[in-house]
């Protein structure tokens, strides 16, 4: 049986809702890094930081290879770091409309009587 593709964005982007998941991500645009690396900059314990690396692996995201003793993680093609630009345009638009009817609020709320 055939997922709709609707549905299958779903799942996608259902994936991708896990903050430590997207912080891989947006580390990874840099290029590769060792896990251990990846441990330093976000900060969460391994068995978590491995767990959420094996569901970005499994859905074909990241690809992992190993060199000597590390395990170096890297995006597995250039169409997810321009998702994650996109994903920043977006929210940069949102927090800029948001900011701006903040002020309107503010300069109202001094005028009110």
């Amino acid at each position: 049986m055939l997922v709709p593709l609707y549905q299958a964005k779903a799942e996608f982007f259902r994936m991708l809702g896990h903050p430590v998941r997207i912080r891989v991500l947006e580390l990874l645009q840099g290029g590769p890094m060792p896990v251990r690396e990846l441990l330093a900059e976000i900060e969460v314990e391994p068995a978590a930081l491995s767990q959420q690396l094996a569901v970005l692996r499994r859905s074909g995201i990241v690809t992992s290879h190993r060199t000597g003793s590390q395990v170096v993680y890297e995006l597995a093609g250039g169409d997810v770091a321009e998702l994650m630009r996109a994903a920043r345009r977006i929210l940069t638009e949102l927090l800029a409309g948001k900011n701006e009817l903040l002020a309107e609020l503010r300069e109202a709320e001094v005028g009110a009587p």
